[in-house]
């Protein structure tokens, strides 16, 4: 074994709101742990989430946790599993108040109660309505704040950061215990191997697998990729969210808070549309609902500009005042990348690539999830996931807005806690295997010898291009089977990149030749999951099978990379003390 090995209790790998939250639970409780970032922690994408974190605080009305669980599972159509969406709902409260405690600079209201907007999908009274108030934020800012708040208090706690450090793959013993990772250093190209009793991945989504996505450029499902290589499923990849608001040809998130501050879509017309797809909810119905019927408004010929591709967000009727402070980010985004200023001009959007619903499997303890034997849901000893790589699954097919920072916040938390008592009862490091770091190896030296090969960036372009055609808003079974043959093709060709640049110190083409390798992995699942889905339920809309079909598809896909084969787990409809929230039609 030649490469060098530092020793640590657990390794988190990402660093945004999921591994910092981990990482504080960690340190704080005297464990040395090592987080492994690609990027500084304040730059990691939990930065670009504006909105808020949803939590029924009810300081702008009444509200509930039962309600948030109901709009939740709702959300989810009913593919979110209730055990973990109670427990998320019930923790959110209390995380934010202990966020709040951290420092973090929430709006406030004039009596110093944290300002709380409204959000799509977020209603009273079991969905009954009006809108809840129930998205706690920093104007439009609230990831960037949250970042902040959170590395603070890490440094607080002493917790030990690698910053521009690249995981590769996992370490797994012969019992299958999860015993270190493999990272290479950007700056030099090292690669040590990090031999730890537990191993924590919070590295966030893949939606770089699409060409048009509001996701970072980090954002290329490393954590996905090397569980699929270790022998994890990827469960419910076919559910991928469009954000209704990406500004038009840039990509860039329009945060769906300005339709809670009172902003509203129009179609070429000057119509108000979502009135006909949501009458109550309006432009407030949840993502997936609001997402189509904007496809739907550009396909049937009612698109804005020359060439009839968008719709236009209106919020010039909000007033300078309230724009400059509560939305003051999305002004400023709008004049760069959309050339408009909205205190005056709508901005033109475009359903876009957001969110991942599906990932690596995790119970709401955040311990990762395997089938073994009879057993769906078997504990894989030493691994543990949050945030939007793991799929808890709290989102089920669609995620509700401001879900996602509170996903972060409650998981983060919770895993870090099962990581504390996994190495309370764990003690001792377990031995690393005789060929621990071979797969990295094998895999770095076919990128350092492989001759007369292909373009990383042509292939990265052709894996993007096939998913964005073939798996889109709408998903038709012509495009998803050519889709599932075209990826395989990609497959193919991402095995024989070729980077030119051979030399180790900060070698972004290597780096980039990496992240296809975890990308592929993505589309995959994404693809053969999708295709195989024969019905449409929350952001999975197939024009062949219209309806949700609860008999015989209220089940998790999950996705094996040996053999690219799917197998399935039931959903889990029994909250911790809840009644169950039996599925129904949804209507906004």
């Amino acid at each position: 074994m030649s490469y060098p090995v530092r020793k640590f209790d657990a390794v988190i790998v990402g660093a945004g709101g999921a591994g910092l939250r981990a990482a504080l639970q960690l340190s704080e409780a005297g464990c040395k742990v090592a987080v492994l970032s690609k990027v500084f922690p304040t730059r990691s994408h939990t930065v670009a989430a504006q909105g808020g974190v949803g939590a029924a605080l009810a300081n702008m009305g009444e509200d509930s946790w039962h309600w948030h669980m109901y709009d939740t599972v709702k959300g989810s159509d009913w593919l979110g599993d209730q055990d973990a969406i109670e427990f998320m709902c019930r923790e959110a409260p209390k995380s934010v108040i202990e966020l709040e405690h951290f420092g973090m600079p929430f709006d406030r209201n004039e009596n110093g109660s944290v300002y709380q907007r409204p959000f799509g999908g977020h209603m009273q009274n079991f969905g009954a309505g009006p809108p809840s108030q129930r998205s706690c934020c920093a104007a439009d800012r609230t990831g960037h704040a949250m970042l902040h708040t959170l590395y603070q208090r890490n440094v607080r706690a002493n917790t030990h950061f690698f910053v521009e450090w690249m995981a590769l793959d996992l370490i797994r013993d012969e019992s299958g215990q999860v015993v270190g990772v493999t990272a290479m250093e950007m700056e030099t190209g090292e690669v040590v191997i990090f031999h730890s009793k537990a191993v924590l991945f919070a590295t966030g989504g893949a939606g770089r697998v699409y060409a048009s996505s509001t996701n970072a450029f980090i954002n290329t499902g490393d954590g996905l990729g090397i569980a699929a290589r270790a022998g994890i499923p990827l469960e419910d990849m076919e559910f991928w969210q469009f954000h209704p608001t990406g500004v038009s040809g840039a990509g860039v998130l329009i945060t769906e808070g300005v339709r809670g501050e009172g902003g509203y879509l129009l179609n070429k017309d000057g119509e108000r549309f979502m009135e006909r797809y949501a009458p109550n909810a309006k432009d407030l119905a949840s993502r997936d609902v609001v997402a189509r019927a904007m496809a739907t408004e550009i396909k049937d010929g009612r698109g804005c500009g020359d060439e009839s591709d968008h719709v236009l967000l209106k919020l010039d009727h909000l007033g300078e005042d309230l724009i400059d402070s509560k939305l003051p980010g999305i002004r400023e985004i709008a004049k760069k990348f959309a050339n408009v200023d909205p205190a005056r001009d709508p901005i033109p959007v475009v359903p876009t690539c957001h969110y991942m619903m599906g990932g690596i499997p995790t119970n709401y303890r955040g311990e990762v999830v395997a089938p073994s034997g009879d057993d769906k849901e078997a504990i894989v000893p030493g691994l543990f996931a949050a945030g939007e790589c793991a799929c808890a699954s709290v989102h089920g097919a669609n995620r509700l807005g401001t879900n996602s920072l509170t996903d972060l916040l409650v998981f983060g938390k919770s895993s870090g806690n099962s990581t504390v008592e996994f190495l309370k009862e764990n003690v001792h490091h377990k031995d690393l295997p005789r060929d621990a770091g071979e797969l990295t190896r094998e895999r770095l030296d076919r990128l350092n010898t492989q001759k007369d090969g292909e373009s990383v960036a042509e292939v990265g372009a052709a894996l993007r291009q096939t998913m964005q055609k073939n798996c889109g808003v709408f998903r038709f079974p012509d495009l998803l089977t050519r889709g599932v043959s075209e990826i395989k093709e990609v497959e193919q060709r991402v095995m024989r990149t070729q980077i030119a640049d051979k030399s180790q110190v900060f070698n972004t083409a290597r780096i980039e030749a990496l992240e296809l390798e975890n990308l592929i992995e993505v589309a995959m699942a994404s693809l053969v999951s999708a295709e195989a889905r024969k019905e449409s339920r929350g952001a999975h809309d197939r024009a062949d099978y219209s309806e949700r079909d609860d008999q015989n598809w209220l089940k998790h896909s999950l996705w094996f990379k040996e053999g690219n084969r799917l197998d399935y787990k039931p959903v889990h409809m029994e909250p911790l003390s809840a009644e169950t929230i039996e599925p129904k039609v949804r209507t906004y």
